[in-house]
């Protein structure tokens, strides 16, 4: 979805996407690798608004910051 614009599951195009963010206590579209929101990696969301169908999607920059840290 991230890439086409289309759902893989509906095949439909009305796609909304979350962005990632870090907010207090952990909040927020993220994955917290440190102990401060600084140090959270973010996740961006993508929602099939005809079906339902989501996707998650983390930066290729952070991938290495979660596989050290993982």
């Amino acid at each position: 979805m991230k890439n086409t614009g289309i759902c893989p599951k509906c095949n439909g195009n009305d796609i909304l996407k979350v962005p990632g963010k870090s907010g207090a206590y952990g909040s927020g579209n993220n994955i917290q690798v440190g102990l401060t929101i600084f140090s959270a990696v973010l996740v961006d969301r993508y929602v099939c608004c005809s079906c339902g169908y989501s996707e998650e999607w983390i930066n290729k920059e952070d991938i290495e910051t979660l596989k050290d840290r993982f």
